[in-house]
């Protein structure tokens, strides 16, 4: 069967086009941004403030509980056969700084604030305001578009730095109760695999991440069509895009972090 990429309503076509108009509005909303003006600095700071009360308590729940079953339990008691349960310490901050931290914080961003994007753009979007918004000569890009994707991107390094303290705090009770290590050793230990490569590699990765969900969820709120029926699919397909997007871009990311600093494969 041959595969065609010309029409663009079904897959791999379909699958070219948002991609396409994904990128292209990531364009637009870059240009946006180094054009002059901050009209758009009060709605840039609702934003933050909104995604600050709706994924800060998830999100360090979250990591809380992963922290505790996954690394403290888990590695613990692999650990513990060995005699080595302090090793779990200098593990835990170089899995939630490298992979699992902004694994988990992405989807918790893309699955809330994602979702909320999409859905406020496309109900906009089929009642015709953003129309309206052009008659009257406001740039929907500028004014709706560009804030909400800079505030994913300064939000999301910021939310990943606190929820990995709620993720070392889960390892540290798992660790500390249940394997009887001493909080003396977990904290002298804590960061003996991590250095500051690990750090600014984890916060770049998620100041992508956070742009990549904003101009994605975006897309798919632009693009509705359908009524309230097209809204839902649009936010569906919002939550699944982020996450295949953010499955690709942690395999490119992490190839090359490791090309460009070969140093953090042996632990700094």
């Amino acid at each position: 069967m041959r595969v065609s990429f010309a029409r663009a309503d079904v897959p791999p076509g379909l699958w070219v086009a948002n991609a396409g108009a994904t990128a292209a509005l990531g364009m637009r909303t870059f240009a946006q941004l180094l054009t002059p003006g901050l009209s758009w600095r009060n709605e840039l700071l609702r934003q933050f403030v909104f995604a600050f009360r709706v994924t800060l308590l998830p999100a360090s729940i979250v990591a809380f509980v992963v922290g505790f079953g996954t690394i403290g339990i888990m590695g613990g008691s692999l650990a513990s056969a060995f005699g080595a349960v302090d090793r779990v310490a200098p593990v835990a901050p170089l899995v939630f700084l490298r992979e699992l931290g902004p694994l988990l914080t992405t989807s918790i961003v893309a699955g809330t604030l994602g979702a909320t994007i999409t859905a406020e753009i496309a109900a906009r979007t089929i009642r015709e305001e953003l129309v309206a918004l052009e008659v009257l000569g406001i740039n929907p890009v500028r004014n709706l578009v560009l804030p909400r994707v800079v505030a994913l991107t300064l939000w999301m390094p910021v939310l990943a730095l606190l929820s990995f303290w709620a993720g070392i705090a889960g390892t540290f009770t798992a660790t500390v109760l249940l394997y009887d290590a001493t909080p003396e050793a977990f904290a002298g230990q804590l960061l003996g695999l991590t250095n500051f490569i690990d750090l600014w590699g984890s916060v770049v990765k998620l100041a992508l991440f956070g742009a990549l969900v904003g101009v994605i969820a975006a897309q798919k709120g632009l693009q509705v069509s359908g009524g309230a029926e097209g809204v839902g699919r649009a936010v569906n397909e919002s939550v699944v895009t982020c996450f295949v997007a953010i499955g690709i871009v942690t395999v490119a990311y992490t190839q090359l972090f490791q090309a460009f600093f070969p140093e953090v494969n042996f632990g700094g």
